[in-house]
């Protein structure tokens, strides 16, 4: 069973009062067949815990990876995954569709 987003928002705050460098990666638009709807999060903290889902599979995998560097670098960014793209295979979004992911630094 996947988290509420109230679960992963209360995850995010909880983790930041604890002192952990937190990030927040939302999705922020779908094209086509998309596993995550537009508002779903994925909270990861410094040590690469994380809470939610944005895509699953290796996408998720790579959303982490860059929420280090946002975290790092506290400079917000936007990932795109789609079929179109050679990394979507890579990736794991091979299902036709296209997403788009909001990743900040929550301070």
């Amino acid at each position: 069973m996947l988290s509420t987003d109230s679960d992963i928002l209360s995850a995010a705050q909880a983790w930041r009062r604890e002192g952990r460098d937190v990030a927040l990666a939302t999705v922020i638009e779908t094209w086509g067949s998309a596993p995550r709807p537009v508002g779903s999060h994925l909270v990861i903290d410094g040590e690469g815990n994380f809470l939610g889902s944005v895509s699953g599979g290796c996408v998720e995998g790579e959303v982490i990876v860059e929420a280090a560097d946002v975290i790092e670098a506290g400079t917000p960014r936007v990932l795109e995954f789609g079929v179109a793209d050679e990394t979507a295979w890579r990736a794991g979004l091979s299902c036709g569709g296209r997403i788009r992911v909001f990743v900040e630094r929550i301070d």
